[in-house]
């Protein structure tokens, strides 16, 4: 049968780094940036970031084959794809796949980690330089800004006034939250060398009147206290069970009676077959975390409902993640 796997199968997962490697080094050596709005010549780019010409042509015509240049008698352009995500400054900018070019050098490792069982050494993210941290914030700030409003939508904000967004980083769901409804306030909670990236997010959308940020440790120091609404977007995945299960008493402690906890994150299938979203993020976390995970609905109900928490419900986004939202 035509559509059946066969050995190729097997090579095009293979291989399918190469395309990946392609993209992040032009990415990091700016030839998107580069081509902007020009039409320009291997020699031509390659002067401008400072590498080989040689290379360069190699590496521009492998981005012509991705579909991501364009190429007419021996000059490169930007296709309306790269044009749109890949240049600086253009407001749908992918800067955050700086963050995916620093996840290469740890997934490089899983060997290792998987074989010694043990991830791969680097510091804790309340340690980690502004090299790392920036282009980490960047990526999670473009997805979560796609996101936002499907999940904001998602839930009842009828009686909410005031939000915690725990773990927020750029707060762009805090954001989404104070658009929403006149009269809802929100708070992002994170670590001290992330919220002044989160203020200088806040500052671009003008919503610092909406939205304050608070520096802590979400998983050492109280949250506070009255809030009708608790986010936790892709926060649980980088802890064990026995981290989330207190978050969730704490976060519990935050709510005024009635409040709500809205979880998101990817969930797998409760025999951890997949989906493949999730699996192969599981194997980030081993790669990048030391007791990080992606767990199943069954797992995180158990911690909801030994906080406290009553009337779960569940609804899958249209990207991949779900929510799992309960009352205190």
């Amino acid at each position: 049968m035509p559509n059946e796997p066969s050995a190729k199968t097997i090579q095009d997962i293979a291989s399918g780094f190469q395309r990946s490697r392609a993209l992040l080094t032009a990415f990091e050596l700016g030839v998107f940036t580069t081509l902007n709005d020009q039409r320009l010549t291997s020699a031509e780019v390659a002067e401008a970031v400072a590498a080989s010409p040689r290379y360069v042509d190699r590496l521009l015509n492998a981005l012509v084959a991705l579909g991501l240049v364009e190429k007419a008698h021996e000059r490169f352009a930007n296709t309306g794809l790269a044009a749109a995500h890949l240049v600086k400054g253009r407001p749908g900018y992918m800067g955050g796949l700086g963050h995916t070019a620093h996840l290469w050098e740890t997934w490089s490792h899983l060997t290792e980690v998987v074989r010694d069982g043990q991830p791969a050494a680097r510091p804790a993210v309340n340690d980690r330089g502004d090299d790392w941290l920036r282009p980490f914030i960047a990526a999670m700030h473009w997805r979560s800004a796609q996101t936002a409003p499907e999940v904001v939508g998602a839930l009842d904000l009828a009686e909410v006034s005031r939000v915690i967004d725990v773990g927020g980083g750029s707060g762009a769901y805090a954001m989404a939250f104070a658009r929403a409804r006149a009269g809802i306030s929100a708070v992002v909670f994170d670590l001290p060398n992330v919220v002044p990236l989160t203020r200088a997010y806040i500052r671009e959308q003008s919503l610092s009147a909406q939205v304050e940020v608070v520096a802590g440790d979400y998983l050492r120091d109280s949250l506070g206290e009255g809030f009708d609404l608790a986010l936790l977007s892709m926060v649980i995945h980088s802890h064990s069970p026995g981290e989330n299960g207190a978050l969730l008493a704490k976060v519990a402690r935050a709510l005024a009676p009635g409040g709500q906890v809205v979880i998101q994150d990817f969930l797998m299938a409760e025999d951890r077959s997949g989906p493949l979203q999730p699996a192969l993020f599981a194997l980030n976390m081993l790669v990048g975390t030391e007791r990080g995970d992606t767990y199943t609905e069954t797992e995180v109900r158990g911690w909801l409902g030994e906080a406290g928490f009553t009337s779960v419900t569940r609804t899958d986004t249209t990207f991949g993640s779900s929510l799992l939202v309960g009352r205190s």
